[in-house]
């Protein structure tokens, strides 16, 4: 036993984040989506080189 508090204390805290409104700041979100770039890929991802991704006709073909 002993269960039933924290059962219902979540139950209590799923029924707030349900069906409350939350409070959406506007003004914030309208300055970020009026300063983002046009490209939507992430900055780091110019950086990430996977080296695995070479390509076979690249590579010495074995002579047999």
């Amino acid at each position: 036993m002993g269960r039933g508090r924290a059962r219902a204390k979540q139950a209590k805290i799923a029924r707030e984040l349900k069906y409350r409104a939350p409070s959406t700041d506007l003004r914030a979100l309208q300055q970020e989506l009026a300063s983002a770039d046009d490209d939507p890929r992430p900055a780091s991802a110019d950086i990430l080189i996977d080296e695995d991704d070479t390509d076979e006709r690249e590579r010495p073909l074995d002579p047999q």
